[in-house]
């Protein structure tokens, strides 16, 4: 099978020309191009996200269906509400944002993705994404306790469409407590879904579901054109997971 080779100049294919269940990379839509801040913008807004190895060129990806998390269908289980009343009432713990990002993303490469071995997030992804949240575009959300960070994810962030892209865990919880608390401050600052790219059974688990493509792409670029919500994070904000949240948590 063809697959275009883009140019640093070159638009992206639609999202129709991405290869099918039958091919050998379902989702597959392109190789090439840059990973510069404004390529991977344009490309988050059409659908479309980065994913390679080392020793592979820019690989681009726009998977039918999608793994989206809508926020309002995130599933706080028995567990993880308990793990987070514990979280808050210790004064030792807290969520911050954006206060090492490249040292979550760092951590985050230690992670391998389903059915791909090594880490998918090599040197020049890891700059790549670090431009992205020196201009605003990347966000981490740490889950920090006594001093250390001891779990939590990043994301892609471009007006109100908010992307998911990898989480770690050094303490048993960590990164479900940082996703909880991304997904009180969506609720806070008014984003409906979170996309989570591929379908695993802990996204699931969490209530994460899958949505055709087109469905998916439909009026995301509007969503990329709206004011962003305040990328900071309040403990008040967990009332947003459960109407009785202690308001000095």
């Amino acid at each position: 099978m063809n697959l275009p080779w883009l140019q640093p100049a070159d638009p992206f294919p639609p999202l129709t020309r991405a290869w099918g269940a039958q091919s050998p990379a379902p989702g597959l839509l392109a190789a090439g191009g840059t990973l510069s801040v404004e390529r991977l913008r344009s490309a988050y807004c059409a659908g479309i996200f980065p994913w390679y190895s080392e020793g592979q060129p820019i690989l681009w990806w726009s998977p039918d269906p999608r793994m989206v998390l809508h926020v309002t269908d995130f599933r706080l289980h028995r567990s993880l509400k308990q793990t987070l009343r514990r979280f808050q009432s210790d004064l030792a713990c807290e969520i911050r944002v954006d206060h090492d990002f490249s040292g979550v993303i760092r951590a985050c490469s230690n992670i391998a993705r389903s059915g791909q071995a090594g880490t998918w997030i090599g040197p020049d992804m890891q700059q790549a994404y670090v431009a992205l949240h020196e201009a605003g575009t990347a966000h981490s959300i740490e889950t920090w306790r006594a001093g250390q960070r001891v779990g939590g994810l990043y994301c892609v962030a471009i007006g109100r469409a908010v992307f998911g892209e990898s989480m770690f865990s050094v303490e048993s919880g960590a990164s479900k407590i940082a996703l909880a608390a991304l997904v009180a401050m969506c609720r806070r600052g008014g984003v409906t879904r979170i996309d989570c790219q591929q379908n695993t059974a802990h996204l699931a688990s969490l209530g994460a579901r899958e949505m055709g493509r087109s469905e998916f792409a439909q009026g995301l670029a509007a969503d990329c054109l709206q004011a962003p919500p305040n990328w900071n994070f309040d403990p008040l904000y967990w009332s947003e997971l459960w109407p009785s949240a202690p308001a000095d948590a």
